[in-house]
């Protein structure tokens, strides 16, 4: 039955059907366009990391690091732990968007920049969305293309994923992603890992790997392809883009709490760290016991592994965690992107007085044109590595604008046009014409980025005062305290559930002195010296470094589990 046996069907059919009928089951929860695209901000530390680990974990990323395993070793594991030393700065990154009480990552560029700025980062989000998405369901059409001896094509796969994921998501916009996450992150990280005895048990344990391949294959670092200077840039790259990805806004601020968008910003990314593991390990023994695959080919090695280890039955959840992974992004990414169009394009340029059902309705029609741009993406790509570099890339021209734009008051619109389209052009212009690498085109266009935001900033006419206090205003008033914005005529995008309940948990009250208003070290880092001390940014300290040990704990139980056996 196209090279999947039957009880593999049974098993695939079983979970479809129960997770496409729990994404529609949230229909009824989605009563306003407030609850479609951000869920009114009603979720607690559970969800954000079913949400954070769900939408960020996708099957390009285990197609993309086994495959660059496969030729690289160990050192393919950079092509998703570019984010790892990232992840610490997501404890304090989250409870920024949380403050800002915006619905898109658009919103912060309008209120922070001006209108023209918001419309361009608009452009470009639905743009990172599209390629993507692309990117995700190409992932997804190798890898059983893979599992199923090339019997299911990959655009057969791509056409049938889009189907399902576009079913529940536009009836239950975000609640439906969020609820389906807990359930497909679940399996997506046991399954992670579930290839690994199998693999072990035929090549003959540890030691016979060892012996059958090179050394260098056991090594972070490769002589080629991912060297030291491509990871030092890929994730120098990764933590100026990442605080502008498009659908941040939501995944770092959606939660009830403050602490409900740290922790589950931050750890549920680190459950995809952990699983990323589990992929170049796999690529590792697929190159030990099937060698032969090409630079061209070797993205089928997670499929063929998985093909030829699992035993029946296994294959088809292997087949539904392949799938589910890519839905439980792809239904996120439509309903973020459309948020954009919806309160970027739509309301301010189109219809401002449009009702809340007008929104809803006009938000999930942009749903479907976001995803036809998915497609067309997804049939464009070469590979999904090469749809990777080139979505890593687009954030990165917005993302000086974000961090100088909360840290810095003096930062302005001229600064963040000039310093955008100079990076823009450089990447094109390096990597079309004088066809550089990926590492070296943001060695070249980093630098000429925050020299031009700098420099232009302060050479030019600042941002009017009013619209700085009032966003300013937003990131000094905790969650709990909107209160205080409304008297001061500030608006609010959307407050959703802000009751800050009490910190019950011994967890919130290790962090956070309840007597004390947390600062945040970002925002008020060029004036720490006369503002600084221990209680005000304790909640900012204690979880970053907390979560910078834990990061250097992943890369040496990594290198640890790499050595046994040698």
């Amino acid at each position: 039955m196209l090279g999947i046996a039957p009880i593999d069907w049974l098993v695939l059919a079983i979970y479809f059907v129960g997770t496409t009928a729990l994404g529609l089951w949230t229909y009824r929860k989605v009563k306003s366009s407030a609850d479609y695209f951000m869920g009114n901000r009603s979720f607690g530390k559970v969800l954000m990391v079913a949400q954070a680990f769900g939408v960020g974990t996708h099957t390009d990323q285990p197609v993309s690091v086994a495959g660059a395993s496969y030729t690289n070793g160990l050192a393919g594991i950079w092509y998703q732990w570019i984010y790892l030393f990232a992840t610490p700065f997501f404890w304090i990154i989250g409870p920024i968007y949380r403050r800002l009480r915006y619905i898109t990552m658009a919103d912060f560029f309008e209120e922070r920049y001006g209108r023209s700025m918001s419309v361009f980062y608009t452009l470009i989000g639905t743009l990172y969305f599209c390629m993507n998405m692309g990117v995700m369901l190409k992932g997804t059409g190798i890898t059983i293309q893979g599992l199923t001896d090339g019997v299911l094509r990959e655009e057969v796969v791509i056409l049938v994923s889009t189907l399902l994921f576009v079913s529940y998501g536009l009836a239950g916009g975000i609640v439906a992603a969020v609820v389906t996450d807990l359930v497909q992150g679940v399996l997506i990280l046991v399954l992670s890992f579930l290839l690994i005895p199998f693999a072990i048990h035929a090549a003959g344990g540890m030691g016979a790997l060892h012996a059958g391949l090179p050394e260098q294959m056991f090594s972070l670092v490769a002589p080629q392809e991912v060297t030291l200077f491509f990871i030092s840039m890929a994730v120098l790259n990764a933590l100026v883009g990442v605080v502008v990805q498009p659908h941040h806004m939501a995944i770092g601020g959606a939660g009830k709490t403050e602490i409900a968008c740290r922790a589950g910003w931050t750890y549920g990314n680190f459950l995809k760290r952990l699983a990323t593991a589990g992929w170049a390990f796999t690529g590792i023994f697929a190159a030990f016991l099937y060698p032969g695959l090409t630079e061209e080919t070797r993205e089928l090695a997670f499929g063929i592994t998985a093909k030829n280890l699992l035993p029946v039955g296994m294959v088809g959840l292997m087949l539904a965690a392949m799938i589910a992974a890519v839905m439980s992004t792809c239904d996120a990414f439509m309903v973020h992107a459309s948020a954009l169009f919806t309160q970027n394009i739509y309301k301010p340029t189109f219809k401002p007085n449009a009702t809340d059902d007008e929104l809803l309705k006009v938000g999930r029609w942009a749903s479907l044109f976001i995803v036809v741009g998915g497609l067309a993406f997804a049939f464009s790509f070469d590979s999904v590595i090469s749809g990777l570099k080139e979505a890593w890339k687009v954030t990165a021209f917005l993302g000086l604008a974000f961090w100088f734009g909360v840290s810095w008051r003096r930062a302005n619109r001229y600064g963040a046009w000039s310093s955008a389209v100079a990076m823009a052009l450089i990447s094109v212009y390096t990597g079309n014409v004088l066809e550089w690498s990926f590492p070296a085109q943001v060695a070249a266009y980093l630098p000429v980025g925050i020299v031009l935001m700098v420099l232009v900033s302060r050479v030019t006419k600042s941002e009017p005062e009013e619209k700085l206090n009032h966003f300013y205003a937003l990131l000094d008033t905790p969650v709990g305290k909107e209160d205080a914005l409304l008297q001061a005529g500030i608006e609010i995008k959307l407050q959703g559930d802000s009751s800050a309940p009490a910190k019950s948990s011994r967890f919130e009250k290790f962090l956070s002195d309840p007597d004390v208003d947390d600062g945040f070290l970002i925002v008020d880092l060029f004036s720490l010296r006369s503002k600084f001390s221990w209680k005000r940014y304790r909640t900012d300290i204690i979880g970053f470094v907390s979560a910078s040990i834990l990061a250097f704990v992943i890369v040496l139980l990594v290198m640890l589990v790499a050595q046994i056996g040698g």
